[in-house]
Formats: C-alpha cells, structure tokens, sequence
C-alpha cells in the first residue's frame, strides 16, 4: 500500500509535476486543497524558511506526512530578486502574466551577457508538524532571461528562462525534459532518494 503524503501547495501545475516525478516512488501525494488547510503566512526571509512553514502547516492540519517546496527565481542584476516573492513579484494578488511582464520590464535595458538567473527550489520533508529533523533538499537550474516570451508549456517565468543545454526556453521542453532538467525536478528526486534511505 502506498504512503499518503500531503503536498503543501494549491498549485495544480505543482502538484501534477511532483506526482509524476514521484510516481516510481509508490507514494500517493495528495494535495492540501483535498483537506482544506488554510495556506501558511509565508513569513520566512529564505526558500527554506517558507518551505518549513508550509510543511508544518500542512502536516498540523492533516496529521500526515507533508512535502513542501519554496522555490523561485534569482536573477543576478537584480541581487537575487525576485527571490522569495517570485509568485508575488508585481504585487500580493498577482497573476503569473503580471509577474512575468514585470520581470521584463525590470532587465529591458539589460545587456545579453548580464541576463543570468536561475530557479532555486528548496524542498522539505516533515514527518509530522514537530519532526525536529525535516529533510531538506535543493536544487539549482541555471538559465538566463530571453528578451521576449517564447514556448506554451510550463508555468511562471518558464517563457523567458532560457535553457543554454537545450537552446530553448523552458516553456519549449517537453514534460518528460523539464522534470529531468528543473530545480523543482532535482529536489524531489533527492528528497525520494533520502527518503527511500
């Protein structure tokens, strides 16, 4: 029988692309939208701050396990912003098209060779909401940012983070590539892998 693991996220595009990368596992992530737990105040100055509390509040609400993530872009000409406040770049209501359309604005007038950024994404593991010891994981994909949107898949900045190894935007890989290549990708496998052990 599978563990039922609660993921701390509202985000479907979330949650569709860590059960698929989870899915050799045998664990059934279910969301916290399924339980209606309330989201966290992500009040953390750091990915895995906020990672914390969300995985606190999920596995307080459902007395299960829970996955959490933090992740975000870090764009070097702007030291590191939008960081943390990557969901809520152009403000607390914000849409992903506005954050997006903000990002661009931002670097217009920033040269090629400066445009570097990279996702991070900081993911933890609570046994339950005390675990002294929550499993942390990161992952890092470098990119840097295109002048205009390119690619229909993905979510995000993903039209505008430009992939050097595949010579397109991440927005222009396939699922199966993404789940490879990305932050949120390379966290997860670590933390299934440490979890296994």
């Amino acid at each position: 029988m599978s563990r039922r693991i609660v993921l701390a996220t509202g985000n479907l595009g979330k949650v569709k692309e860590m059960s698929e990368i989870l899915a050799p596992f045998d664990l059934q992530i279910i969301p916290q939208s399924e339980f209606a737990v309330p989201e966290a105040d992500e009040t953390g100055l750091t990915f895995v701050e906020n990672a914390i509390i969300k995985a606190r509040n999920a596995a307080a609400h459902t007395g299960l396990a829970a996955i959490a993530d933090d992740s975000g872009l870090e764009v070097d000409v702007l030291k590191g912003a939008p960081g943390i406040y990557s969901s809520r770049f152009a403000g607390d209501d914000a849409a992903s098209q506005d954050n997006l359309i903000k990002l661009m604005a931002d670097m217009k007038d920033v040269p090629e060779e400066k445009r570097t950024a990279r996702f991070q994404c900081l993911m933890v593991y609570m046994e339950h909401e005390n675990d002294p010891t929550p499993l942390i994981c990161q992952g890092t994909w470098e990119g840097r940012l295109l002048f205009e949107q390119r690619g229909e898949n993905g979510f995000g900045y993903d039209p505008v983070f430009y992939v050097p190894t595949h010579d397109c935007t991440s927005a222009e890989l396939s699922k199966e590539v993404k789940n490879q290549l990305s932050h949120r990708g390379q966290a997860l496998r670590q933390l299934a892998e440490a979890m296994k052990r």
